[in-house]
């Protein structure tokens, strides 16, 4: 992922704060043995409110009422079909999820897949960035007493991670790995000014 996209990326989720007595946000839980997930996603709306073309600053303005400015970078392409008025929505959408593996044999590991897609030539700006983190670490110590499981990643750091759930810890071994799949996402889309 280039650089100068997650600073138009982050720059447009600054909207966030200036907006967040009207964020929505929902979490959700699921445990199977040896598998947990949580995923996450937070949804916040802002109006244009005005746009400066020479310096590439849009202000918006939350459904609470606070403004905030934002710099869009040269990459966000289409910034020229941006109007006052419209609709500015980001979506961040995250997820963890953890499963134990036996006797798999497979070297700690570390793998990263970037994604990112934008709005066609001619659209209102928007697009999705996103990214996926795959860690595999063993199981190299069991805490019985603390119910801490000590896990060593692929660069030889370690990790201790205390497990709730008195039958998962049951189920793991020194010599297990744990894979730990990261998932986040933002998508922004821009919807036309409501015509009165």
């Amino acid at each position: 992922m280039k650089n100068g996209t997650i600073l138009v990326i982050a720059a447009l989720v600054a909207i966030t704060p200036a907006a967040s007595a009207q964020a929505q946000t929902t979490m959700e839980m699921s445990k199977a043995m040896g598998q947990a997930t949580i995923k996450g996603t937070t949804r916040v709306t802002a109006t244009v409110e005005n746009i400066d073309p020479a310096t590439r600053t849009v202000v918006l303005k939350g459904n609470n009422g606070k403004i905030v400015e934002v710099e869009v970078g040269e990459e966000a392409r289409n910034f020229d079909q941006l109007k006052v008025g419209d609709v500015v929505t980001v979506v961040y959408r995250e997820s963890l999820s953890l499963s134990l593996k036996k006797n798999s044999g497979a070297p700690a590991s570390v793998e990263e897949q970037p994604s990112m897609e934008r709005t066609p030539e001619g659209a209102k700006p928007g697009g999705t960035l996103g990214r996926q983190l795959t860690i595999v670490a063993d199981v190299v110590a069991v805490h019985p007493q603390s119910r801490m499981v000590t896990l060593k990643g692929p660069k030889g750091n370690t990790v201790d991670l205390h497990v709730e759930d008195p039958a998962q810890f049951a189920n793991i071994k020194k010599g297990d790995q744990v894979q730990a799949v990261y998932t986040e996402a933002l998508a922004i889309s821009v919807e036309p000014a409501m015509k009165k």
